[in-house]
């Protein structure tokens, strides 16, 4: 067995894994589960102990962190976790086993679900609240497809937090000076990197597309091959890590901050998605002469009315909301129009068995696993409940008031107040997401900023 090809993923056992790392004398494993920032956290293993292991322990409260490591302490959380602080069970999932290409010893790595003691999933993992999204499609005979476009920045180091981040030097000695949307010059001025990138993602079997340079300085997008919705969170879960190493060897910094400069466009995690018939292999979006079919109309609706509520998954940082402004290539509202990119749903050009609808409401930062859960909720809501749109938006999206949350604390309340999205996505799940997101605003809103005692200090 020299590689795992992406059909023989769907079917790889503990045999097939173990073969899999005897043939590449593969002597740690890096045993990675993704919480609730997306951040990898785990423990390498030693080959020999990770046989012996299928069932890693870490604790329970590790899922619960908050993005400086932090944990709650309120009622609610602790109604999740227990302040005991219990053990969770972690075992891999074969299909994602793959090798670490920078490592100096040969080294894989593996995803890993969280289970009960009890061998139950874990309700409020991210990648559990992903599967149950999926379960709920597979009961109505439906496939959801996705095809994320990550944007990201490459910027130069910058030890000190307080400093603006500047843009990096390329090969010919110069930083760029201004926006070089889709030029090919600005992206070959770091073609080291990306052919590390490329190469990495090669090794790791992780299906990327194309590479542009977006509209910011140093702001580049890729977009990933469209396919099933959970090995896509898994591919943007690696790949976020893939390319931060990546720009580490190269001296620079890769961020996926929603705003990461001043008076540049934030970066996005645009999802494309449309849905399959298991029974015939049809678009449920499209009729048989092509036209929009009712659950494409329902599915807009669903957005349109759940987008807002799931704001706090989409934007999940008090820096995400400084993305989502007028005239900075991010929607406001939640207007849908199609090949208009000042909406929040678009739905591009395309045949009948690609139709498809864009939410351009997510940002980089944004979990992969708990975004496209909540993306493909909202959709499976307004196509359940029978959401009919509102009429098409022809026009400037940016000339119509704001329709999404301006801020965290907002899009927290709204998440708390919606019984519908804590059906769907659990309970458990709602509240300890909740919580995180709670404690994270209260450490900002201690920190003074430097536009704070730059305009108030001496004139207020």
């Amino acid at each position: 067995m020299t590689e795992i090809g992406r059909i023989e993923r769907e079917n790889i056992g503990f045999n097939e894994m173990d073969a899999w790392l005897n043939e590449r004398a593969v002597t740690e494993i890096e045993c990675l589960v993704p919480d609730m920032t997306g951040i990898p956290r785990g423990k390498i293993l030693p080959r020999a102990k990770f046989r012996e292991e299928r069932g890693m322990r870490l604790p329970e409260g590790v899922l619960g962190m908050t993005v400086t490591g932090e944990i709650p302490t309120d009622d609610a959380f602790n109604q999740v976790i227990n302040e005991n602080d219990r053990d969770l069970v972690l075992k891999p999932d074969p299909a994602t086993l793959r090798i670490v290409p920078w490592a100096v010893d040969p080294t894989a790595e593996v995803i890993h679900d969280c289970f009960t003691f009890d061998d139950k999933l874990l309700d409020h993992a991210p990648r559990s609240v992903l599967r149950k999204v999926l379960s709920l499609y597979a009961e109505r005979g439906w496939k959801p497809v996705v095809a994320p476009e990550l944007e990201f920045y490459i910027v130069a180091m910058n030890t000190d937090p307080d400093l603006p981040l500047q843009p990096p030097i390329g090969r010919s000695g110069r930083a760029e000076s201004g926006r070089q949307a889709y030029s090919i010059d600005a992206v070959n001025e770091f073609d080291p990197l990306f052919e590390d990138i490329y190469e990495y993602c090669e090794k790791q079997e992780l299906e990327i597309d194309t590479l542009i340079h977006e509209a910011g300085t140093g702001q580049m997008e890729i977009n990933f091959l469209h396919g099933d919705p959970l090995e896509l969170a898994d591919s943007v879960f690696l790949f976020k890590r893939t390319v931060r190493e990546a720009a580490l060897r190269h001296n620079m910094y890769a961020t996926f901050m929603a705003k990461p400069m001043a008076y540049q466009p934030g970066s996005a995690m645009h999802i494309h998605q449309s849905i399959v018939d298991v029974d015939n292999g049809k678009n449920v979006f499209a009729e048989a002469d092509g036209s929009d079919s009712k659950l494409f109309r329902w599915a807009i609706g669903g957005l349109q009315k759940y987008l807002p509520p799931s704001m706090s998954l989409f934007a999940p940082y008090v820096n995400s909301y400084r993305r989502l402004v007028r005239d900075t290539a991010a929607p406001i509202n939640v207007q849908w129009g199609r090949d208009n990119r000042t909406v929040g749903i678009r739905v591009p050009h395309s045949s009948a068995a690609a139709r498809r609808l864009e939410n351009r409401v997510v940002g980089a930062d944004a979990n992969p696993y708990i975004a496209m859960a909540a993306t493909l909720a909202c959709c499976y809501l307004g196509m359940v409940e029978r959401i009919e749109p509102t009429p098409e938006l022809r026009g400037n999206g940016y000339a119509h008031e704001y329709e999404l949350p301006r801020s965290l604390n907002e899009a927290i309340d709204l998440l708390r107040e919606t019984r519908e999205l804590h059906d769907i996505l659990g309970k458990n799940f709602i509240t300890l997401y909740s919580s995180v997101k709670e404690l994270e605003y209260t450490e900002f809103m201690r920190v003074i900023s430097p536009w704070e005692r730059k305009h108030l200090l001496l004139t207020v």
